[in-house]
Protein backbone atom coordinates (compact mmCIF):
# COMPACT_ATOMS: atom_id res chain seq x y z
CA UNK A 1 0.00 0.00 0.00
CA UNK A 2 1.58 3.35 -1.03
CA UNK A 3 2.20 6.07 1.53
CA UNK A 4 -0.42 8.80 1.74
CA UNK A 5 0.21 12.02 -0.14
CA UNK A 6 0.50 15.04 2.16
CA UNK A 7 0.11 18.59 0.86
CA UNK A 8 0.52 21.55 3.17
CA UNK A 9 -1.22 24.83 2.39
CA UNK A 10 -0.77 28.23 3.93
CA UNK A 11 -4.20 28.45 5.55
CA UNK A 12 -7.77 27.17 5.38
CA UNK A 13 -8.57 29.45 2.43
CA UNK A 14 -5.74 28.04 0.32
CA UNK A 15 -6.49 24.50 1.46
CA UNK A 16 -10.16 24.85 0.51
CA UNK A 17 -9.31 26.29 -2.89
CA UNK A 18 -7.00 23.39 -3.66
CA UNK A 19 -9.62 20.91 -2.48
CA UNK A 20 -12.27 22.55 -4.67
CA UNK A 21 -10.00 22.26 -7.69
CA UNK A 22 -9.33 18.61 -6.85
CA UNK A 23 -13.06 17.91 -6.53
CA UNK A 24 -13.93 19.66 -9.80
CA UNK A 25 -11.24 17.82 -11.76
CA UNK A 26 -12.16 14.45 -10.27
CA UNK A 27 -15.86 14.98 -11.00
CA UNK A 28 -15.27 16.08 -14.59
CA UNK A 29 -12.94 13.17 -15.33
CA UNK A 30 -15.24 10.55 -13.83
CA UNK A 31 -18.36 11.94 -15.52
CA UNK A 32 -16.56 11.87 -18.87
CA UNK A 33 -15.55 8.27 -18.23
CA UNK A 34 -18.62 6.75 -16.60
CA UNK A 35 -21.42 9.30 -16.89
CA UNK A 36 -21.67 9.98 -13.17
CA UNK A 37 -19.58 10.87 -10.12
CA UNK A 38 -20.21 9.68 -6.55
CA UNK A 39 -18.80 11.48 -3.51
CA UNK A 40 -19.35 11.25 0.24
CA UNK A 41 -19.28 14.53 2.18
CA UNK A 42 -18.32 15.05 5.82
CA UNK A 43 -19.85 17.57 8.17
CA UNK A 44 -17.91 19.81 10.54
CA UNK A 45 -16.44 23.28 10.24
CA UNK A 46 -13.36 22.58 8.08
CA UNK A 47 -15.11 21.37 4.89
CA UNK A 48 -17.76 24.09 4.89
CA UNK A 49 -15.53 26.52 3.02
CA UNK A 50 -14.85 23.86 0.40
CA UNK A 51 -18.59 23.38 -0.14
CA UNK A 52 -19.15 27.12 -0.38
CA UNK A 53 -16.45 27.37 -3.05
CA UNK A 54 -17.93 24.47 -5.01
CA UNK A 55 -21.30 26.25 -5.04
CA UNK A 56 -19.91 29.38 -6.72
CA UNK A 57 -18.07 30.38 -9.89
CA UNK A 58 -15.82 29.17 -11.34
CA UNK A 59 -16.16 25.73 -9.76
CA UNK A 60 -19.92 25.22 -9.88
CA UNK A 61 -20.13 25.89 -13.62
CA UNK A 62 -17.47 23.22 -14.24
CA UNK A 63 -19.46 20.47 -12.52
CA UNK A 64 -22.49 18.75 -14.08
CA UNK A 65 -24.43 18.54 -10.81
CA UNK A 66 -27.21 16.52 -12.42
CA UNK A 67 -24.67 13.74 -12.93
CA UNK A 68 -23.26 13.84 -9.41
CA UNK A 69 -24.45 11.66 -6.53
CA UNK A 70 -23.62 13.15 -3.15
CA UNK A 71 -23.83 11.11 0.05
CA UNK A 72 -23.17 11.85 3.71
CA UNK A 73 -20.23 10.40 5.59
CA UNK A 74 -22.08 10.76 8.88
CA UNK A 75 -24.96 12.47 10.62
CA UNK A 76 -26.13 13.31 14.12
CA UNK A 77 -29.40 11.78 15.27
CA UNK A 78 -31.28 15.05 14.90
CA UNK A 79 -33.92 16.49 12.58
CA UNK A 80 -32.65 17.78 9.21
CA UNK A 81 -33.34 21.41 10.19
CA UNK A 82 -31.57 21.12 13.56
CA UNK A 83 -28.59 23.50 14.00
CA UNK A 84 -26.31 20.49 14.61
CA UNK A 85 -27.40 18.63 11.47
CA UNK A 86 -24.65 17.94 8.95
CA UNK A 87 -27.28 17.88 6.22
CA UNK A 88 -28.39 21.37 7.18
CA UNK A 89 -24.83 22.68 6.84
CA UNK A 90 -24.28 20.96 3.49
CA UNK A 91 -27.61 22.22 2.19
CA UNK A 92 -26.82 25.81 3.16
CA UNK A 93 -23.22 25.76 1.91
CA UNK A 94 -23.58 23.72 -1.28
CA UNK A 95 -26.89 22.16 -2.26
CA UNK A 96 -29.08 25.26 -2.27
CA UNK A 97 -26.68 27.81 -3.80
CA UNK A 98 -25.41 25.36 -6.44
CA UNK A 99 -28.97 24.20 -7.17
CA UNK A 100 -28.00 20.56 -6.88
CA UNK A 101 -31.03 18.49 -7.97
CA UNK A 102 -32.78 16.94 -4.98
CA UNK A 103 -32.48 13.46 -6.47
CA UNK A 104 -28.68 13.84 -6.51
CA UNK A 105 -28.28 14.18 -2.76
CA UNK A 106 -28.76 11.14 -0.55
CA UNK A 107 -29.55 12.20 3.00
CA UNK A 108 -29.01 10.15 6.13
CA UNK A 109 -32.25 10.06 8.15
CA UNK A 110 -30.82 11.09 11.49
CA UNK A 111 -34.28 11.87 12.87
CA UNK A 112 -35.54 8.27 12.75
CA UNK A 113 -36.34 6.70 16.12
CA UNK A 114 -34.34 3.60 15.18
CA UNK A 115 -30.84 4.65 14.00
CA UNK A 116 -29.98 1.05 13.12
CA UNK A 117 -32.89 0.91 10.66
CA UNK A 118 -31.93 4.29 9.23
CA UNK A 119 -28.38 2.96 8.73
CA UNK A 120 -29.72 -0.19 7.07
CA UNK A 121 -31.88 1.78 4.65
CA UNK A 122 -28.95 4.04 3.80
CA UNK A 123 -26.81 1.00 3.00
CA UNK A 124 -29.51 -0.23 0.63
CA UNK A 125 -29.57 3.17 -1.08
CA UNK A 126 -25.78 3.12 -1.40
CA UNK A 127 -25.82 -0.30 -2.99
CA UNK A 128 -28.55 0.59 -5.46
CA UNK A 129 -27.14 3.98 -6.46
CA UNK A 130 -23.51 2.92 -6.75
CA UNK A 131 -24.49 -0.23 -8.64
CA UNK A 132 -22.64 -2.60 -6.35
CA UNK A 133 -22.64 -6.21 -7.47
CA UNK A 134 -23.77 -8.85 -5.02
CA UNK A 135 -21.03 -9.48 -2.48
CA UNK A 136 -19.13 -6.30 -3.39
CA UNK A 137 -18.68 -3.16 -1.33
CA UNK A 138 -20.01 0.00 -3.04
CA UNK A 139 -17.16 2.20 -4.21
CA UNK A 140 -17.17 5.98 -3.95
CA UNK A 141 -15.17 7.97 -6.45
CA UNK A 142 -14.22 10.42 -3.69
CA UNK A 143 -14.67 10.64 0.08
CA UNK A 144 -14.08 13.93 1.91
CA UNK A 145 -13.01 13.35 5.51
CA UNK A 146 -12.04 15.53 8.44
CA UNK A 147 -10.19 14.69 11.63
CA UNK A 148 -11.04 15.75 15.16
CA UNK A 149 -8.53 16.77 17.78
CA UNK A 150 -9.19 13.39 19.43
CA UNK A 151 -8.20 11.52 16.26
CA UNK A 152 -11.71 10.56 15.15
CA UNK A 153 -12.87 10.68 11.56
CA UNK A 154 -16.40 10.39 10.20
CA UNK A 155 -18.30 9.49 13.39
CA UNK A 156 -15.78 6.79 14.24
CA UNK A 157 -14.67 7.84 17.70
CA UNK A 158 -11.87 6.46 19.91
CA UNK A 159 -12.93 3.29 21.75
CA UNK A 160 -16.40 3.32 20.19
CA UNK A 161 -18.30 0.19 19.06
CA UNK A 162 -18.28 1.05 15.34
CA UNK A 163 -14.49 0.72 15.19
CA UNK A 164 -14.90 -3.06 15.20
CA UNK A 165 -17.53 -3.19 12.44
CA UNK A 166 -16.29 -5.30 9.54
CA UNK A 167 -19.50 -6.15 7.65
CA UNK A 168 -21.98 -3.28 7.82
CA UNK A 169 -21.29 -0.27 5.59
CA UNK A 170 -23.36 2.09 7.74
CA UNK A 171 -24.08 1.81 11.44
CA UNK A 172 -25.07 3.80 14.54
CA UNK A 173 -22.33 5.00 16.87
CA UNK A 174 -21.86 7.28 19.85
CA UNK A 175 -18.90 9.34 21.14
CA UNK A 176 -17.45 8.59 24.57
CA UNK A 177 -18.51 11.96 25.92
CA UNK A 178 -22.15 12.93 26.17
CA UNK A 179 -23.58 14.08 22.90
CA UNK A 180 -25.87 13.19 20.04
CA UNK A 181 -25.94 9.65 18.74
CA UNK A 182 -24.60 9.31 15.23
CA UNK A 183 -25.02 7.36 12.02
CA UNK A 184 -21.76 6.81 10.16
CA UNK A 185 -20.12 5.12 7.23
CA UNK A 186 -17.71 2.43 8.44
CA UNK A 187 -14.14 1.48 7.58
CA UNK A 188 -15.12 -1.25 5.06
CA UNK A 189 -16.89 1.20 2.72
CA UNK A 190 -14.56 4.14 3.39
CA UNK A 191 -11.48 2.09 2.57
CA UNK A 192 -13.10 0.82 -0.63
CA UNK A 193 -13.13 4.35 -2.11
CA UNK A 194 -11.08 5.27 -5.15
CA UNK A 195 -9.86 8.50 -3.56
CA UNK A 196 -9.99 9.78 0.01
CA UNK A 197 -9.18 13.39 0.79
CA UNK A 198 -8.60 14.46 4.39
CA UNK A 199 -9.00 18.15 5.21
CA UNK A 200 -7.31 19.23 8.46
CA UNK A 201 -6.85 22.81 9.65
CA UNK A 202 -5.98 24.52 12.92
CA UNK A 203 -3.20 24.49 15.50
CA UNK A 204 -5.40 22.56 17.95
CA UNK A 205 -5.04 19.51 15.69
CA UNK A 206 -1.26 19.69 15.20
CA UNK A 207 -0.32 17.24 17.94
CA UNK A 208 -2.93 14.70 16.87
CA UNK A 209 -2.04 15.00 13.19
CA UNK A 210 1.62 14.26 13.98
CA UNK A 211 0.58 11.20 15.99
CA UNK A 212 -1.73 9.96 13.24
CA UNK A 213 0.75 10.39 10.39
CA UNK A 214 4.10 9.80 12.08
CA UNK A 215 3.44 8.14 15.43
CA UNK A 216 2.93 4.48 16.39
CA UNK A 217 -0.16 2.69 15.14
CA UNK A 218 -2.91 3.08 17.76
CA UNK A 219 -6.14 2.36 15.88
CA UNK A 220 -8.46 2.37 18.89
CA UNK A 221 -7.14 5.69 20.16
CA UNK A 222 -6.61 7.27 16.74
CA UNK A 223 -9.30 5.97 14.38
CA UNK A 224 -8.06 8.21 11.54
CA UNK A 225 -5.05 5.89 11.27
CA UNK A 226 -7.37 3.15 10.05
CA UNK A 227 -8.20 4.99 6.84
CA UNK A 228 -6.14 2.98 4.38
CA UNK A 229 -7.72 2.56 0.94
CA UNK A 230 -7.41 -1.03 -0.25
CA UNK A 231 -7.06 -0.03 -3.89
CA UNK A 232 -7.23 3.72 -3.89
CA UNK A 233 -5.41 6.99 -3.29
CA UNK A 234 -5.16 8.71 0.11
CA UNK A 235 -4.42 12.43 0.30
CA UNK A 236 -4.09 14.79 3.24
CA UNK A 237 -4.63 18.51 2.64
CA UNK A 238 -3.55 20.34 5.79
CA UNK A 239 -2.77 23.95 6.65
CA UNK A 240 0.50 25.19 8.16
CA UNK A 241 -0.96 25.48 11.64
CA UNK A 242 -2.05 21.82 11.67
CA UNK A 243 1.27 20.73 10.14
CA UNK A 244 3.54 22.54 12.58
CA UNK A 245 4.60 19.33 14.38
CA UNK A 246 5.18 17.20 11.30
CA UNK A 247 8.70 16.32 10.24
CA UNK A 248 10.13 17.24 6.81
CA UNK A 249 7.46 19.84 6.27
CA UNK A 250 9.30 21.96 3.63
CA UNK A 251 9.26 19.11 1.12
CA UNK A 252 5.54 18.68 1.42
CA UNK A 253 4.25 22.17 0.78
CA UNK A 254 1.49 22.19 -1.85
Amino acid sequence: MPDPEIRIHSDLIALSGAAAEFFAQAASARIAEAGYFAAALSGGTTPRQLYELLSTSPFSSRISWDRVHLFQVDERCVAPDHPESNFRMIRQALLAPARVPRRCFHRMAGEWEDPAEAAHQYALELSATLRAREGEVPRFDLVILGMGADGHTASLFPDSPALEETHLWVCPNRPREKGWGRITLTFPILNAAKQILFLVAGAEKASTLARVLEGPYQPRNLPAQRIKPLNGHLLWYVDRAAAERLREVPGRIG
